[in-house]
């Protein structure tokens, strides 16, 4: 059995280490690719007024990787020394992860803890819900869909796919920000790309997905192509559905930590996860 991991290019690399030290065979074949945003004005006005903020909320760690990277031109200072006051929110282990490894102090950092039932905006609200005040302004750093094309970066309400995380902070009376730390795409894929997507189609891989996008982009590369007989593992219940939808003849659902990730497809291999 093999494992499809199809994040993007850099965390996919990790992952197919960290799985190969595991003894399961990885390889990568990102479904997304990541860019900076074409202009960083308002990534370096955000960092400029941190402390206006109560929290600041990182969807993933591209998100961290390219926030802190646009500080570069401002010192670089961290968010400790410029918004002590100011909470950093991850929702998941993978985003603590990059922030610790940014400077981010472990005492500012709310995260959903280590056995929650999963890691998304959810979760993450149990956590940091209660620091919400009203009049509170809350920022949330993301991606955005425009890479390739002169799309707009700004500091402004616009939620993609985080609404249901900006519409508890403004149920609690708070008030939303984004700011768009990065671009994301669809692969630029050669022949060696496809002919692996192909053969992983038909021959017993197991693809592992972590966003619903990676799956828009390979049925838009691979139209047509039947996945009845393919296996996927999802890291959520909604990207799930989404494999279901695509056609996977068969899903299961993991927590992203690397020992389940593991153990289900070491099970999925032997028999039912």
């Amino acid at each position: 059995m093999q494992v499809i991991v199809t994040r993007p290019q850099r965390e996919a690399q990790r992952w197919v280490t960290d799985l190969s030290a595991q003894g399961v065979s990885a390889v990568a074949l990102p479904l997304i690719k990541v860019g900076p945003v074409d202009d960083p004005a308002a990534l370096v006005r955000a960092w400029q007024h941190l402390g206006d903020y109560v929290g600041v909320m990182f969807v993933s760690g591209n998100a961290v990787d390219y926030f802190f990277r646009s500080n570069l031109a401002l010192a670089p200072v961290s968010i400790g020394s410029i918004a002590t006051n100011t909470r950093v929110w991850a929702p998941g282990p993978g985003t603590a992860r990059a922030l610790l490894r940014q400077g981010v102090a472990p005492a500012q950092l709310d995260t959903p803890p280590v056995d929650a039932g999963q890691f998304d905006s959810e979760a993450l609200w149990q956590v940091v819900g209660p620091q919400v005040q009203p009049g509170d302004r809350v920022l949330i750093v993301r991606g955005g869909d425009t890479l390739g094309s002169a799309g707009p970066t700004v500091l402004a309400d616009q939620g993609g796919g985080r609404d249901w995380f900006a519409n508890q902070v403004r149920q609690a009376g708070g008030q939303p920000e984004f700011v768009m730390a990065y671009q994301r795409g669809a692969p630029e894929w050669g022949s060696q790309e496809r002919a692996l997507a192909l053969q992983a189609a038909t021959d017993g891989s197991v693809w592992l997905f972590s966003s619903a996008q990676a799956l828009t982009h390979l049925s838009a590369c691979l139209p047509g192509q039947s996945w009845a007989g393919a296996r996927a593992v999802a890291t959520h219940a909604r990207i799930a559905a989404a494999a279901q939808q695509a056609g996977f003849g068969r899903v299961q659902e993991s927590r992203p930590t690397l020992p389940e990730l593991v153990a289900c497809l070491k099970l999925m291999q032997q028999t039912v996860c």
